[in-house]
């Protein structure tokens, strides 16, 4: 069955990118599972990202559903005094009046405190937008919309449903799922413009922002991939994604590389073939101090599968050049450890892995509601899988299917979202304690 998510006023292939997190390992034999909040409606509903940390301790997100015009919102979790958690609601998107609407990526912090994110839908043109958000001195936040999507016959890009990656120099750097140069096809083989594109917003020094287009998707050319997903850097400045889809195969890695005249270039690193070692990855990339990228697919991934298992997997660096694929990790077909991770995976500093699958697990009376997992590297080069959580959504005070990545504190405490679940079933923050 094909990742394809619909929600109202917006239908998009979800692509989420990873947030590195590399904090101090811990290890345990027991989780304790503690639900921080559960979504309203009014508050939001529907968080489809995962979450990020300010230096204080506040946790920040957003919903794609929900808030005073139900276009969804961004909100703060701030931790009380008595070891609870408040919500605050810091802004509600209006797509009415040309704001965005539907957020489905993770929100990013610059050095000095602002808020970066992108819209699946809304903005001037209905192509999604690019938006920060400044603190106030009285506590509130202002929004500037920083580009808006679908402008120019839709050659800057459709849909920016990915998180948003930042440089040294204050550049921000995306994916849009459609758009672009490039042709594509959608499933009923009609041709549209565009399989996605990767984009640069740079901070221009009167005010206000510029983008640039550094790459285009095109189906007409051998390989191509549709429907990116997030970046990530290395620390030479290369970008590294994920495609959906490909042509051929079912999914692509990508790397895109700077070259001397300004341009970018595109590399596959990686093409996914067939159920044995996965295909479709939906999630971004997370990548290790040795240049190693870790990735999810939300198919595949054993032999014996059908299309719903997934898999993890690592791309080596060869020292000849080129990349090792690795397979690390396939769901089992029976979903007792899960399947189906929508979402990328964070790394501690002992090289443990972190992840969600949105189905699977022994929670809802069997039924599944998604997990969270570690997977541990061995001295023989295998990798042990651990399911920490299956979500067990059966008397509304659980979360349930949760698609968002995780996020780790310094304690070795895990936080997300789910979709689902939570005391009115509009999704919840969840705390997973060692």
């Amino acid at each position: 069955m094909r990742s394809k998510i619909s929600i109202p006023g917006l239908t998009v292939m979800l692509a989420m990118s990873t947030v590195i997190i590399l904090l101090p390992a811990t290890r345990a034999s027991a989780q304790t599972e503690k639900v921080l909040f559960s979504f309203n409606v009014v508050d939001g509903w529907e968080p489809y990202a995962g979450l990020v940390f300010d230096s204080a301790g506040n946790l920040y997100g957003t919903t794609s559903q929900g808030g005073a015009f139900n276009y969804g919102n961004v909100f703060e979790l701030k931790p009380t005094a008595g070891g609870g958690w408040e919500e605050y609601v810091i802004h509600t998107f209006n797509a009415a009046v040309n704001d965005g609407a539907e957020p489905l990526s993770n929100l990013i912090f610059d050095a000095k405190g602002n808020l970066y994110g992108t819209t699946g839908g809304g903005g001037e043109y209905v192509g999604g937008i690019a938006f920060e958000l400044s603190p106030a001195a009285d506590g509130s936040w202002r929004e500037t919309v920083l580009h808006n999507f679908g402008t120019k016959h839709q050659k800057d890009g459709v849909g920016p449903s990915s998180n948003l990656i930042i440089d040294q120099v204050g550049n921000l750097y995306g994916t849009t799922a459609t758009g672009g140069t490039g042709l594509c096809r959608d499933p009923s083989g009609i041709t549209i413009t565009g399989c996605g594109t990767v984009f640069e917003l740079s901070p221009l020094a009167g005010g206000g922002w510029t983008e640039k287009v550094l790459y285009s998707f095109d189906a007409k050319q051998l390989g191509a991939g549709d429907l990116p997903s997030g970046l990530i850097f290395d620390a030479a400045g290369n970008l590294y994604s994920t495609t959906q889809f490909s042509r051929p195969g079912e999914g692509n890695v990508f790397e895109f590389s700077h070259m001397a005249d300004g341009a970018w270039a595109g590399n596959i690193l990686h093409t996914f073939f067939g159920l044995k070692y996965g295909f479709d990855p939906i999630a971004g990339l997370t990548i290790d101090a040795a240049g190693n990228l870790y990735g999810t697919t939300s198919a595949g991934g054993n032999p014996g599968c059908d299309e719903d298992c997934g898999a993890v997997f690592e791309l080596m660096p060869s020292p000849g050049g080129g990349w090792l694929f690795k397979w690390l990790h396939g769901f089992a077909n029976n979903g007792v450890d899960g399947y189906a991770p929508y979402s990328g995976l964070i790394l501690d500093t002992a090289g443990n892995l972190y992840g969600t699958t949105t189905s699977g697990g022994t929670g809802c009376d069997g039924a599944g509601c998604g997990t969270v997992f570690e997977l541990s590297p061995k001295a023989d080069g295998s990798w042990s899988e651990k399911v920490l959580y299956s979500f067990n959504d059966i008397d509304g005070s659980d979360g349930e299917v949760p698609y968002g990545s995780l996020v780790l504190d310094d304690l070795g405490n895990l936080y997300g979202t789910t979709r689902y679940g939570g005391a009115y079933n509009a999704g919840a923050v969840f705390e997973i304690t060692p």
